[in-house]
């Protein structure tokens, strides 16, 4: 009797270790992405865009940059192939006076609700179909042949409040240390980092807000 319990034990003993084997052998194959080379972990504290208790993923872009018009319909598959508990947000980049009017439009189609029957639309009017869109009386033509009451439009993007969200805006786009559109940033945590395609950038945007979600 005492030698068959040894054995168990031994037999009991043996697939332990077999397992703790197999999951260390898991646990230390190598990430996809690496620290410093497809990403970089922002200084702390860790400010995120909003207080909702969601994983953030936020592409931070302009309707002036062609790169980011190259970059949407990528983005728009990233933010359908993100998981429960992940949500995707758009933050509007004003770097320079000319991008000044597209950041407030932003804000204006934000708050009447257009976003996203206009999102695309705009970079395919100014990218695709070369309209003039630059100035504010420009975009204020495009969002009204969309169905946008124009004055409307014009009078919540040069409002004192589209210009405070402009502060604040370029505030957290500084401390997340991006300096150019798209950018990428998971969680106010992490900022996608040196890609080479659009597609790497959604695919790290992807792994991180994963591993992000897992970890809460």
């Amino acid at each position: 009797m005492f030698k068959r319990v040894t054995r168990m034990r031994a037999i009991l003993l043996l697939g332990g270790l077999l397992l703790a084997s197999a999951c260390t052998a898991q646990s230390s194959a190598p990430a996809p992405y690496t620290e410093g080379n497809e990403y970089v972990t922002l200084p702390a504290p860790y400010q995120r865009y909003s207080s909702a208790g969601k994983v953030e993923v936020v592409e931070v872009f302009s309707y002036a940059c062609i790169h980011c018009a190259e970059f949407a319909p990528v983005a728009e598959k990233l933010r359908k192939e993100l998981p429960p508990g992940v949500e995707f947000k758009l933050v509007p980049a004003p770097f320079s006076a000319e991008w000044l009017p597209f950041a407030r439009a932003y804000y204006a189609a934000d708050q009447l609700g257009v976003v996203d029957r206009t999102h695309m639309q705009l970079f395919q009017a100014k990218f695709g179909d070369h309209y003039p869109i630059n100035s504010m009386d420009e975009l204020a033509d495009f969002y009204a042949r969309q169905g946008v009451d124009r004055t409307k439009f014009i009078n919540i993007a040069s409002s004192p409040e589209a210009t405070a969200k402009l502060k604040s805006d370029l505030a957290l786009i500084q401390k997340w240390q991006v300096d150019g559109t798209p950018s990428i940033v998971v969680d106010g945590k992490y900022r996608v980092n040196n890609v080479h395609t659009l597609d790497e950038i959604a695919a790290v945007a992807v792994w991180l807000a994963k591993r992000e979600l897992g970890s809460k």
